[in-house]
């Protein structure tokens, strides 16, 4: 485990055992004010059946973790699954290195199939939310990605965004669903350079994000709904799900889809009419050339 990832690891156990009443975890209510919110770390200690001194040091970052202690703590704690997932991810870091950092090209499987979907938004995310590859429809639907600077085009920095803020019909519920995938990222990218600059820059431009990020929520990036206020296509009310390339991991497809016969259905075909005369540079559905 590096030291990142054990801080980090302390960082969010930390988190967790404030968000915990005592009483949730069978014990009593003394009564007494507590000088901090959630559980002591004497109480997680003593549910886990470790030393304070043992779990003291394991959220200070200078103690190595067992697989079955780690497994306690989860279940003391009240952990889901992805954090569980998470606070494994952490733990299991034996190696001190930071693993090279190559710059990722979408899988020619995938992008084919980008290709081939005229009717459904879909893009392709890499590591730390990198926007590896998109179809028309999916710019049409959030964002020209073509034209943000390779550098800049990445998931995480579009969501916090003035556009993305203005299209999301509940814009904090997303943002705070994308603080907590990037945090799963940082598990999975431990001493990352890149994502250490991207979390900075978001940190230091957004007071939101800073706020979340310091939360240390986590979330795997799975199925979901969204609604979206858009432009041209009116209110559109999108489930997405997101398929995971077998031969490369780091790479999933994200599509969003709506049940045929709704209106939002009918408002992605307008969407994707209007992105099919825009590329031949005719006017929007409903307005005059």
């Amino acid at each position: 485990m590096t030291r990142s990832a054990a801080h980090e690891l302390g960082e969010f156990l930390k988190a967790r055992r404030a968000e915990l009443d005592p009483r949730s975890v069978g014990l009593p209510d003394s009564g007494s004010p507590r000088r901090v919110p959630g559980l002591r770390r004497e109480e997680v200690a003593r549910l886990v059946a470790i030393s304070t001194d043992y779990y003291t040091r394991l959220e200070q970052g200078r103690m190595q973790v067992s697989e079955q202690v780690l497994d306690a703590i989860v279940r003391v704690l009240r952990l889901d699954e992805d954090q569980r997932e998470y606070v494994f991810q952490l733990a299991g870091k034996e190696s001190g290195r930071s693993r090279r950092e190559e710059v990722q090209q979408v899988n020619a499987q995938l992008q084919r199939l980008l290709d081939d979907m005229s009717s459904i938004p879909a893009m392709v995310l890499g590591r730390q939310m990198d926007v590896l590859a998109w179809n028309p429809l999916a710019a049409a639907l959030v964002g020209d990605f073509g034209q943000i600077p390779e550098k800049d085009r990445n998931y995480a920095k579009m969501v916090f965004s003035d556009r993305m803020k203005g299209l999301y019909a509940d814009w904090e519920a997303t943002a705070r669903m994308t603080v907590a995938q990037l945090r799963m990222e940082a598990a999975h990218n431990a001493g990352s350079a890149r994502l250490t600059a991207l979390v900075r820059e978001l940190s230091e431009r957004d007071g939101d994000f800073r706020q979340w990020w310091a939360e240390h929520h986590v979330s795997a990036r799975t199925v979901g709904a969204k609604t979206l206020n858009h432009p041209i296509a009116g209110t559109l009310t999108l489930e997405w799900d997101t398929l995971t390339c077998t031969s490369d991991p780091e790479q999933q497809l994200v599509i969003w889809t709506a049940e045929p016969g709704t209106p939002t259905h009918d408002g992605l075909r307008i969407l994707a009419s209007w992105a099919a005369g825009s590329s031949q540079g005719q006017p929007a559905p409903g307005t005059k050339g």
